[in-house]
């Protein structure tokens, strides 16, 4: 194919250029591999991947993860545009294009679309799992269920919503979808990112996940100097390896920011992100 000569074209036109040239890849990855849906089940576990930021490796790890902490029968979902090097047992379900980057794909976790049916736990895949997920499909059946963000390792009485550990039904919230779906501009201009849409259309009508079950590893589990609560620069690599352990009821960690878990040299998370 011709380099494109960028002195013939507007900068949106470029622009469209590039965005269809993406569109023709994502097409051509998703025909590859075809897509079949497994018999449906009452629990189900989604993540999802969108880019380059995270690997097949760590969708990979999160079904081995899951697999080895609950003991329900359940289905497992990546949302993606890019399936190559998936396990298998992973159910891909294409990721749509709606004109978004980054965390902004998520709201399409809510879409009624999804071929889905049950109850979904979402999970970012940043997280590590340490304990049972049972209790969390238990919590509150058939109830939108979320975390606290992990602000409140430093303003206790902080109530915003954190969106990486997420339990609903199918289709309970697709209008969260469907809102942000037709007003996505306008939501991104206003909104600093995905979490905040969230809790603007559904504060007060989440049940919220006991804090001690999803821990932050860095400002609540280790708690080391160098991370506080609120920090947004500073050595972030966690060379120095800290012989720490998660408490006995937690059953995620989360490794929001700076690092992810694969720049984390603790055993406790060695030996637990398989």
């Amino acid at each position: 194919m011709a380099k494109l000569d960028k002195s013939l074209y507007s900068k949106e036109e470029i622009k469209q250029i590039r965005d269809a040239k993406r569109e023709r890849k994502r097409a051509k990855l998703l025909k590859k591999q075809v897509i079949t849906f497994p018999e449906s089940k009452d629990k189900n576990v989604l993540v999802l991947k969108h880019g380059t930021k995270y690997s097949a490796e760590y969708v990979n790890k999160m079904y081995n993860m899951v697999s080895a902490n609950l003991e329900y029968d359940f289905n497992f979902y990546c949302i993606t545009e890019d399936p190559t090097g998936l396990d298998p047992n992973v159910n891909v379900i294409p990721l749509p294009s709606v004109g978004v980057t980054g965390w902004w794909y998520k709201p399409y976790i809510f879409s009624k679309e999804l071929p889905i049916q049950g109850t979904i736990l979402y999970l970012d895949l940043d997280l590590v799992i340490t304990n049972t997920l049972n209790r969390l499909f238990d919590f509150y059946p058939g109830q939108y269920c979320i975390i606290r963000d992990f602000t409140r390792a430093m303003r206790p009485n902080w109530e915003k919503y954190n969106s990486s550990v997420i339990k609903f039904e199918h289709g309970q919230l697709d209008h969260v979808w469907q809102r942000f779906k037709q007003e996505h501009i306008m939501i991104m201009r206003k909104f600093y990112g995905d979490q905040d849409y969230l809790w603007d259309v559904t504060q007060g009508k989440a049940k919220i996940f006991p804090d001690p079950w999803v821990q932050s590893w860095k400002w609540e589990v280790r708690k080391d100097k160098r991370f506080k609560p609120g920090q947004s620069r500073g050595n972030r690599e966690m060379l120095e390896i800290e012989h720490v352990e998660a408490p006995a009821d937690c059953c995620i960690v989360a490794f929001h920011g700076d690092p992810n878990p694969h720049k984390c040299h603790d055993p406790y998370i060695v030996k637990r992100w398989v």
